[in-house]
């Protein structure tokens, strides 16, 4: 048995440092190194960023184009439920949910996926099974991320024993935001080992990083480490997804794709309730990265009461009249 208390074994035992795909292979060989490449990264004019994001905003979506911006938002939700309080019933009762988002509508899209807490994964598996729904679940001490790498990773294992296939997992922002770059990167390499085949879902907390400039060097440093997608929040903490930050994030992905031939999604969470937001940010995948990120195996809303304004926009396109409040369950 390994002493623990034996610096030497503990190094020994130390994996080697996952690669940044080319043409990055250098950039993690010291913390200074690292440091000096995300620092490089050209920095974010915040002011152009929210008059941008401002402009493309304005966008008005009409007719056609609005019913397949509506279902296109639909078929890219998360439908998530991420409240101690959650049981087996409100679980099974969100997946029927997203098989079903409109039972007097059998032509409305599925969402993509259902997000919840990995103990509950096995429960949305067995009530998703066959409908090629993911079961998402978060993990690595959500939402703090405070706690030991040997517990997120058991946490993670855990999740996707139970059958999840995407693990929404959270940054060390404290280790972040203090500068300890690889530390970081280096735990989300081995979370993305511990994921096996599950997509892995970084997740920033960008109400957290303060900062356009830190958003960019986190989003650069996620993808390097391999994350599958990077997300804006867990949903637990002001602000949380804003297009100005969302704008950062495209631009990321479409710049590392340029630079290594990986493609990388992107899944905004937290405060996105309406049709019109989720339109917004529609528009700004088409301005930014183009048609290739609209899709859900590219972009997702991390989202619980989206959905329901979604439907009732629907229902009002193909019947001309809303309808009222009891026609969408509440989640």
């Amino acid at each position: 048995m390994t002493d623990l208390l034996d610096p030497h074994a503990l190094a020994a035992e130390t994996p080697p440092r996952r690669e940044p795909p080319a043409p990055f292979r250098d950039v993690t060989r010291s913390g200074a190194a690292f440091r000096a490449f995300l620092h490089g990264l050209p920095g974010v004019d915040q002011v152009g960023a929210e008059a941008r994001t401002a402009v493309l905003g304005t966008r008005s979506i009409k007719t056609t184009a609005k019913a397949w911006a509506i279902d296109t938002a639909i078929a890219m939700v998360d439908l998530t439920t991420l409240e101690g309080a959650d049981t087996p019933g409100k679980v099974r009762s969100l997946a029927a949910k997203a098989k079903q988002p409109d039972p007097t509508d059998p032509a409305t899209p599925q969402v993509a996926a259902v997000c919840v807490y990995g103990d509950l994964a096995g429960i949305a598996r067995e009530a998703l099974a066959g409908t090629g729904i993911h079961v998402a679940a978060v993990a690595t001490a959500f939402p703090s991320g405070r706690a030991s790498r040997a517990v997120k990773l058991a946490d993670v294992q855990d999740a996707v024993a139970n059958g999840a296939d995407e693990i929404d997992m959270v940054i060390d922002r404290g280790a972040f935001l203090a500068g300890r770059y690889l530390d970081v990167y280096d735990e989300i390499a081995a979370v993305k080992e511990a994921c096996g085949d599950a997509h892995l879902k970084v997740i920033l907390e960008t109400g957290e990083l303060v900062t356009l400039d830190n958003v960019r060097r986190a989003s650069w440093l996620a993808m390097l480490a391999g994350g599958d997608f990077i997300k804006t929040s867990t949903g637990k903490i002001s602000p949380a997804a804003t297009l100005p930050v969302c704008l950062v994030m495209l631009e990321a992905v479409r710049d590392f794709r340029a630079a290594t031939g990986r493609q990388v999604g992107v899944k905004p969470a937290g405060g996105i309730r309406t049709t019109k937001d989720a339109i917004k940010h529609l528009v700004l995948i088409n301005e930014t990265v183009g048609p290739d990120w609209l899709s859900p195996d590219w972009f997702r809303f991390g989202a619980s009461s989206l959905l329901n304004d979604l439907l009732l926009q629907r229902q009002k396109l193909r019947t001309g009249h809303y309808s009222g409040p009891d026609h969408v369950t509440v989640d």
